[in-house]
């Protein structure tokens, strides 16, 4: 644990963000941001709770509002809710600020992870879904620092000379894109599975990797997939995850990836590797 921070800082150990980074974020107006499944499924349905069958994972409330209300309905309710609102950085934000890693996974929607960037030439991998003329499910970025944007690449320019920024579900910025309900979720693990989730570059990159994996929900069965596509080939690392016990497909997917669990707050381990 001693040697985190020189890790991430070299590259051989790569941050993995989960939606509870948010946890006891509180907007400017006084709401708070999502923080886990129940909470983004108020969100998207204007804070009404919705069928036990539908409240089971949030990919799942998504999709039935898709097929209520139009895809273009929650491509917009998702950026509302980040885009909308005035909010400081979680503090697990703030502190990989100071330290820059050369490679970061953040699976939250928002743009939390640009702005910590926005000071150095980067690289933005978003995710995508359910296109047709592609297999690939991700967009490449360069951020251009003189002109403060992002411009379209081919994944044939990616380099890792630069810090590389990896949302595989998407962002609000700089386009709208999500891997949010059931459909997305399917059509990206399926491609994922067949090796078009990333560019080639960073399946190379990723092996032998130790992973630190903050603000993910392991109890849910699709973070687990999209955790496992995205790390494949890791050498270990750990899970911060503050709870009396683990449920057993928590412990079953730590064990299985050689991961420890540092059970303490992300505030309390932030603070001790500050």
């Amino acid at each position: 644990m001693e040697n985190i921070v020189e890790k991430l800082k070299n590259g051989s150990m790569v941050p993995f963000l989960g939606m509870g980074v948010f946890e006891k974020i509180q907007a400017k107006d006084g709401s708070h941001l999502p923080y886990d499944s129940d909470s983004m499924i108020l969100a998207l349905n204007n804070g009404r709770a919705m069928s036990p069958r539908l409240m089971y994972e949030y990919s799942r409330a998504a999709m039935s509002l898709e097929q209520r209300k139009g895809r273009e309905f929650i491509v917009q309710m998702t950026n509302h809710i980040y885009s909308s609102k005035e909010y400081d950085l979680p503090k697990v934000y703030t502190w990989l600020k100071q330290i820059k890693p050369k490679y970061v996974i953040d699976t939250n929607m928002d743009d939390s992870l640009q702005k910590i960037y926005s000071d150095v030439e980067h690289f933005l991998i978003t995710g995508v879904s359910r296109i047709t003329a592609d297999y690939d499910r991700f967009i490449i970025y360069k951020f251009d620092l003189s002109k403060s944007a992002y411009e379209k690449i081919n994944k044939d320019t990616l380099t890792l000379d630069l810090p590389i920024l990896f949302k595989p579900m998407g962002s609000t910025k700089p386009e709208m894109n999500f891997i949010i309900s059931d459909a997305d979720f399917v059509d990206w693990l399926t491609e994922a599975m067949g090796g078009f989730a990333m560019p080639p570059i960073l399946k190379d990159f990723r092996k032998d990797k130790e992973y630190l994996f903050m603000g993910v929900d392991f109890a849910k069965d699709t973070f687990r997939m999209v955790a496992n596509e995205i790390t494949m080939d890791l050498k270990g690392g750990f899970t911060i995850l503050n709870k009396p016990e683990l449920t057993k497909k928590e412990d079953k997917f730590i064990k299985t990836h050689n991961l420890e669990n540092l059970n303490l707050s992300l505030n309390e381990f932030i603070n001790s590797h500050a």
